[in-house]
């Protein structure tokens, strides 16, 4: 059985100026998580935000912090950022020499592991340790950059990471999908088996980014009838279940 779906917006999109503002407005439109790119001008050619914006956010809201470490060596950072308040840590296979200590690092702070895949990067690379993961995020853009488009072959790669994981009885591992995320295809990805749907400029390029999340969310509705409809968890058990025994301290 397939979880239940998230759309998580990425603030890389958002309007820096009015960000605590711009969260707000997309909570109380449905927003499941906040995807947050970190990136190194290292490991991708462009530099962003690092622990302090997310020390920011989490006291801005309860929303789960998916933050995704587009960095080289991530293992430096791990501490700065679950100090910082991140719920979700992902790093990516092409970054981490030893990946199975890296995942078994974040996941001994008590937050989600992700582990995340570029376009050219078969799923083979983590045969070995998907079992360690809570979240596979396939990269349908190549990482360092919004607002590019999606790349077609992403969505056969989304379906056999999903055959994959129910052929290992692993249901509580999401699929993650990172890059050209529009209204007008978010259903085909959420039907070839993606649950935690990333979009930036899919959202924020949109002259009501609100009113995008709410649309986006009536897209998938009828992809996954284990939803309620609105990308959020059905109860705040369930979402305290899934983060085991974290505790958000974000705004009220």
């Amino acid at each position: 059985m397939k979880p239940s779906f998230i759309l998580a917006p990425s603030i890389l999109s958002a309007d820096f100026t009015r960000l605590a503002e711009e969260v707000r407005r997309l909570e109380k439109a449905g927003a499941g998580w906040l995807h947050i790119d970190v990136m190194d001008g290292h490991f991708v050619p462009n530099i962003t935000m690092g622990p302090v914006v997310v020390r920011a956010l989490r006291r801005r809201t309860r929303l789960p912090l998916d933050v995704h470490l587009m960095i080289a060596d991530p293992n430096r950072y791990i501490d700065d950022f679950v100090q910082a308040g991140a719920d979700v840590l992902t790093v990516h296979v092409e970054a981490c020499t030893h990946l199975h200590r890296t995942l078994t690092a974040i996941r001994s702070h008590n937050v989600k592991a992700g582990v995340a895949l570029n376009p050219h990067t078969p799923l083979s690379s983590i045969e070995e340790i998907v079992q360690e993961v809570d979240l596979v995020l396939i990269m349908s853009v190549n990482p360092g950059f919004g607002s590019q488009s999606f790349i077609p072959a992403s969505m056969d790669k989304i379906r056999k990471l999903r055959q994959m994981l129910d052929e290992r009885g692993l249901p509580q591992v999401r699929v993650g999908v990172d890059g050209g995320i529009q209204l007008d295809n978010i259903a085909e990805v959420a039907r070839a088996g993606a649950d935690v749907l990333v979009s930036g400029s899919g959202i924020f390029g949109t002259p009501a980014p609100a009113r995008t999340v709410k649309d986006m969310l009536a897209q998938c509705q009828n992809e996954n009838s284990f939803t309620d409809g609105n990308g959020r968890w059905h109860s705040a058990a369930e979402l305290e279940h899934y983060f085991e025994d974290r505790v958000f301290q974000g705004a009220d």
